[in-house]
């Protein structure tokens, strides 16, 4: 390990942010970060976090996405709402836990009837802001300000969430894509090093389908998924960051030859058989399973999922390499970011103070529990503590290492474009997955939708 990755682990996550807001000026050198990444210290003790507990029975329900009782970060959940209840016996927390995708459709249809549960998930930027100029979100910037809070956040993440100088939500990471791999099932197929060229890629694809191994884990029935490997692709084919600026600012259009380079790409994989046989009709927690329980060799996806791949049956087999150049194109230490998703609070809520008063210890005390948990990889609090010292494994602090890297790179599309044309997008690629359609035919969808909702 080398000197970069035996910094405080605060340090590695915040210069990171840094790098991914550098366009904005956010970037400061690196002494100062490393001065100012020190969070202030977490309370032990569920009622120091918040007011006193008073006797009214206060029920709050709590929307989530951690549907995999193995993970980390539903043990954190778990661990950290039992703590709390302890603390406040008169406070029941109902979870409602969901998968990603049913929990974007179930809260669009508690929108639309103005029942938006007392706290939820929701994603940065583009994605929240129909939920924010409805009126169903609650300000925090007054929670924000109990007990420090909001100086445990990475500098300028806390703007991704933030409407009007009020911010809506507070994200549980802050991360970067990368690929997976099975270091054995590499080496079962004859493969000696990661692809550091799509070319490359593509040709560790045959190999592992020859060998009968599943090249690249996937579940597409979330469509979320295909269209994050997509964008890394898409990255690649324009040279850099910014195409789906680009287009919002009329510079390009979806049928620029880097996008159609991209979706050419992205079928030369699935025609490759890079994935699961039937990959639509498969879950992202069971598409993560199929990897995480050594029957794929590769799996394109967020840092948040080290530690659950740590805590998995392939546990000490997997390491991770940044996507690979293509055609010639882009800059490894480029990535696809990934701003969490953010716990929100319904403005609608029955008991709003009390939901805020437990959100806050839940928020305050969460980069702490997960580092415990060796799960603090990719949050978007800083934590203070040395990897190597607290036993993080080798993956984490290889991916740790990437973070260092960092030179920039965009948001998720459904991050960044309307809802009405990042459903098309999402729609559009998961189709893709079905049959092969012309990659022109691919880009005039796209570039319709846009036009159309504007």
């Amino acid at each position: 390990m080398n000197k970069k990755t035996k910094r405080t682990f605060s340090f590695v996550m915040s210069a990171t942010l840094a790098l991914s807001l550098a366009a904005c000026g956010n970037a400061n050198n690196n002494k100062e970060n490393a001065e100012a990444t020190k969070a202030p210290e977490t309370t032990d003790n569920a009622a120091a976090a918040t007011k006193a507990p008073s006797d009214e029975k206060v029920t709050i329900t709590f929307q989530n996405i951690y549907p995999d009782p193995a993970a980390p970060s539903t043990q954190m959940l778990k661990a950290l709402v039992e703590e709390y209840t302890a603390a406040h016996p008169n406070v029941t927390i109902e979870l409602d836990t969901l998968n990603t995708d049913q929990q974007k459709v179930k809260l669009k249809t508690q929108a639309a009837s103005k029942e938006v549960p007392d706290i939820t998930i929701v994603n940065p930027a583009a994605q929240m802001k129909p939920f924010v100029d409805a009126g169903l979100f609650a300000p925090l910037n007054d929670m924000l300000d109990q007990n420090g809070l909001k100086d445990t956040y990475q500098e300028g993440l806390l703007d991704y969430y933030s409407f009007d100088n009020n911010v809506y939500a507070l994200p549980d990471g802050n991360n970067i894509e990368v690929v997976y791999y099975n270091k054995e099932l590499f080496k079962q197929a004859g493969i000696e090093k990661t692809p550091t060229t799509f070319e490359e890629m593509l040709a560790d694809v045959k190999i592992l389908k020859d060998k009968g191994i599943t090249p690249l884990a996937i579940g597409e029935k979330d469509s979320w998924t295909g269209s994050f490997l997509f964008m890394n692709i898409l990255l690649r084919t324009n040279g850099g960051p910014g195409f789906l600026q680009d287009v919002m600012d009329g510079k390009k259009t979806f049928e620029d030859p880097a996008f159609i380079e991209a979706v050419d790409a992205f079928q030369q994989l699935v025609q490759a058989g890079a994935f699961p046989d039937g990959a639509t009709s498969i879950d992202a927690t069971a598409g993560g399973n199929i990897f995480k329980t050594g029957k794929a060799a590769m799996w394109v996806i967020g840092s948040w999922e080290t530690g659950a791949v740590d805590a998995s049956s392939v546990g000490g087999k997997v390491g991770a390499f940044q996507f690979p150049t293509v055609n010639g194109k882009g800059n490894p230490n480029e990535f696809m970011l990934a701003p969490g998703s953010g716990f929100a609070i319904s403005a609608n809520s029955e008991h709003l103070d009390a939901t805020k008063e437990f959100l806050n210890f839940f928020t305050l005390n969460l980069p702490k529990k997960q580092f415990e948990l060796k799960n603090a990889v990719g949050l978007g609090q800083k934590v203070d503590g040395d990897l190597k010292a607290a036993g993080y494994s080798d993956l984490a602090i290889e991916v740790a290492e990437l973070f260092n890297n960092v030179k920039g790179g965009d948001l998720a599309f459904d991050n960044t474009m309307n809802p009405a044309t990042a459903q098309v997008h999402l729609s559009s690629i998961q189709n893709l997955f079905v049959q092969k359609v012309e990659s022109a035919q691919v880009a005039k969808e796209h570039q319709t939708a846009f036009e159309a909702n504007k």
